[in-house]
């Protein structure tokens, strides 16, 4: 593996190159976290522009948060790819490097000259990542992707609003993000393969594979029925009750899956006739009598606040939640006691959830790096390269 990136052993990847073509979120998620394990993250980025999320809002001191909060802990160095030179000095560091991530559309590397079948004669070990939206091969592989447009053709929006309302697209950027994670994976997969083999691969993740892949329960009622469960709201495909509940002040979430949380829940609420009630006798019953289910629960919920009942569930082993704000969730004691929110060039953010033991899990972790802030010292180090295979 190539050289430490000063790190030392501060994490799994210690001492991997990699090489990142990516840019907007997919792609820079999935080496953000390469690098906060570690790895040695080099990105490369277009001259006097950079990664196109530079340009996205929200912006603190003119610079963008949405571009520092996926790029953290990274070097820049800005390189025109279409300039041999600088094609040239890519290729010096594909020699050292231990991966290369590129999100660009399909065919494009190789119309630069940088397929996987050149970069992998240079350097036999490598592997090669290309996520993209619809994948290196098939009838759409072609096609301009964003994450609202996978979740479209997915069927996500489909199922996800009230029946009475439009198709909805999910509140995060879950094809991307989930995209970025499967490329994570594969990516340590293929290293891992490679200490056995001592040779590298090629990778394809697509966003839209991806988003397919999460589709359990809508693929499992297509698959069985032939049918599309349409959209449920916040309620449960086949459990009951697992939705969202009235209190006297505000909804919360009860999640009550199989016989035995249902009693708790039933006792909880000091409804115990609910537990032998035929009409609820088995998941199943509970399911198709759902709605009435719901009145008799939320005739008692009604009584008390949100927070009564969830401290009061909570107490008898009963998984429920208070719907919690962005802020209120942030400020959770959970996630400091996990580390979760960790900060970043004076930035709160996400921290990482991959907790590995043996490993330090700072919670001050290195700034984005501004446009080609590395380019100098990135230059120097790999014109003194010699040219070994």
């Amino acid at each position: 593996m190539a050289a430490s990136n000063g790190k030392g052993d501060s994490g799994p990847f210690a001492g991997v190159l990699v090489i990142d073509l990516t840019r907007v979120l997919a792609g820079p998620f999935c080496t953000m976290l390469l690098a906060d394990l570690g790895a040695r993250v080099i990105k490369i980025e277009q001259p006097g522009i950079g990664d196109d999320s530079r340009a996205f809002g929200p912006f603190i001191e003119g610079k963008s948060v949405y571009f520092n909060f996926i790029n953290r802990g990274k070097e820049s160095i800005a390189l025109d790819l279409k300039h041999a030179p600088d094609r040239e000095l890519l290729l010096r560091m594909v020699r050292r490097a231990d991966v290369v991530v590129e999100n660009f559309r399909p065919g494009t590397m190789e119309k630069l000259g940088l397929s996987y079948e050149t970069l992998a004669q240079l350097n036999p070990r490598l592997i090669y990542a290309s996520g993209s939206g619809f994948g290196q091969t098939g009838p759409m592989s072609r096609y301009p992707a964003y994450d609202t447009v996978v979740q479209a053709l997915s069927g996500l929006m489909s199922i996800t609003g009230y029946a009475d309302g439009p198709p909805t697209r999910a509140g995060a950027s879950v094809g991307d993000l989930t995209a970025g994670v499967y490329l994570f994976g594969a990516i340590a997969s293929a290293l891992y393969a490679r200490e056995r083999s001592g040779r590298g691969a090629r990778i394809d993740v697509a966003m839209l594979d991806a988003m397919i892949s999460y589709l359990l329960h809508g693929f499992m009622e297509y698959s069985t029925h032939g049918t599309t469960l349409g959209r449920l709201g916040n309620s449960h495909p086949s459990i009951a009750p697992f939705d969202t509940y009235q209190a006297a002040d505000e909804p919360f979430v009860i999640c009550a899956a199989g016989q035995e949380v249902y009693a708790r829940l039933c006792k909880a609420i000091d409804r115990p006739d609910l537990i032998d009630d035929p009409r609820f006798a088995i998941n199943r019953d509970r399911h198709q009598h759902e709605h009435t289910l719901r009145t008799e629960i939320e005739t008692k919920l009604r009584s008390h606040s949100a927070a009564h009942w969830v401290d009061l569930l909570s107490a008898a082993g009963v998984p429920c939640a208070k719907i919690q704000t962005i802020p209120e969730a942030v400020e959770m004691p959970q996630l400091a006691a996990r580390n979760m929110i960790i900060s970043a060039g004076g930035l709160k953010m996400p921290g990482n959830p991959l907790k590995i033991s043996g490993f330090d899990d700072p919670a001050e972790r290195p700034a984005a790096p501004a446009l080609d802030a590395n380019g100098s010292t990135i230059r120097a180090e790999f014109a003194a390269e010699s040219d070994r295979a």
